[in-house]
């Protein structure tokens, strides 16, 4: 007879021997090379390296679920990894499974894939060099199964986006005269890809996020939100009580509905739909260089500018709470591809890659201090966070 304990109990019990269960916590950092076609797996609890994968070319990395999708722009493909980190939801508890992480046979190609957007477990890529779009079921990839995309095409070749909707798809329209410009809108596909409705205006579109059941996607007069659980509901909101100045880079809060986006460069705004009022400027003290969400403490964001700080945002009171110094300076001058941080959140602790010096900064979350410093091969740059606790049988 097996017993299955709900977590409490695990706790108080503290259960231990030959086929009992007991409650764990993993996480595991996955970071990509800017220079080589590598990702690093990382356990930062044991400041160890577990895996190293070699791909085609640098990679950005993205994650749906627990499972990590590698774009290589400049090698014509995606690539996906098994994270190993598997956590069914009970309820009342949730069992964790802990693997090796395994990077997928299958890749998808196609010219010079940029924009990757996951959303309800299927995930698009946007290939700029062909206007082409990519619709795939993200488990059936992870697991290995013959998937053909469902193809989508924007009509040009351009700097675009292509969001999942459920039956329904949101691609970006490319500016009619020179396609070399951002896009001015969106279209919604039916799953037929024949488009519903009118074209909903969105001139210099650039950035994108989910928060709860809302999109929002970045414009140079406003956001477009979108929702609903059937064909999108569009809401054109403007950035009313902000000074002159755009967003172009989204993030969506977890726990919380809200969003975060850039205001120009050394400003952030918090963006609460529904809320009066609806955006609430943050001045920086410097240029921003990235910036997450925390899925975990849903009231906070952090924030790396290029002096080099981390800091701690409450989007409740929106002020900085907390700030720390993790690297020498980054300067934002210059080409905006070069190796500068990238930020991902592992449980208690903020990763703050640092390429020059060839580390990954752990910052513990309730000091607000830098724990440890942990060595990895190259140009550690992109880093994504995949974990969690349950119970383990």
């Amino acid at each position: 007879m097996h017993i299955r304990f709900p977590l409490a109990l695990l706790a108080a019990t503290a259960l231990v021997g030959p086929g009992a269960a007991q409650e764990t916590t993993a996480w595991r950092l996955f970071v990509g090379d800017h220079a080589e076609g590598r990702v690093t797996v990382i356990d930062p609890v044991a400041a160890d390296t577990i895996a190293s994968f070699d791909l085609a070319g640098p990679p950005s990395l993205y994650t749906e679920g627990s499972n990590i999708f590698a774009v290589q722009g400049a090698a014509n493909q995606v690539s996906a990894i098994r994270s190993g980190i598997a956590i069914d939801d009970h309820g009342d508890h949730g069992d964790i499974d802990i693997t090796d992480p395994v990077l997928v046979d299958a890749t998808v190609t196609g010219e010079r894939p940029v924009h990757f957007v996951g959303h309800d477990g299927d995930v698009a890529i946007f290939f700029d060099g062909s206007g082409l779009a990519s619709i795939l079921d993200a488990d059936a990839w992870i697991a290995g199964e013959a998937v053909e995309p469902r193809e989508i095409d924007s009509g040009a070749p351009h700097h675009g986006v292509a969001i999942p909707w459920g039956d329904y798809t949101i691609v970006s329209v490319p500016h009619p005269e020179n396609p070399s410009n951002l896009p001015i809108g969106v279209n919604v596909l039916d799953a037929g890809g024949y488009v519903v409705g009118d074209t909903h205006g969105c001139a210099d579109l650039h950035g994108e996020a989910s928060s709860g059941n809302i999109l929002a996607i970045a414009c140079a007069e406003g956001l477009l939100l979108l929702s609903g659980s059937g064909e999108p509901e569009v809401e054109r909101i403007g950035y009313d009580g902000l000074p002159e100045g755009k967003s172009t880079t989204l993030i969506g809060g977890r726990g919380m509905q809200y969003f975060v986006g850039n205001y120009g460069s050394d400003k952030a705004v918090i963006i609460e739909p529904g809320a009066e009022p609806i955006f609430r400027l943050v001045e920086l003290p410097t240029r921003r260089v990235h910036f997450v969400a925390d899925p975990v403490r849903p009231r906070f964001a952090y924030i790396f500018t290029e002096d080099g700080d981390l800091h701690q945002l409450d989007v409740v009171s929106g002020k900085i709470a907390q700030t720390v110094r993790v690297t020498e300076p980054y300067s934002m001058d210059g080409e905006w591809s070069l190796p500068r941080p990238r930020l991902a959140v592992a449980g208690d602790h903020v990763a703050v890659t640092d390429p020059l010096a060839g580390v990954v900064h752990m910052i513990e979350v309730d000091t607000f201090t830098v724990a440890e410093a942990i060595a990895v091969d190259g140009l550690p740059y992109t880093v994504v966070a995949v974990g969690g606790s349950g119970t383990q049988h």
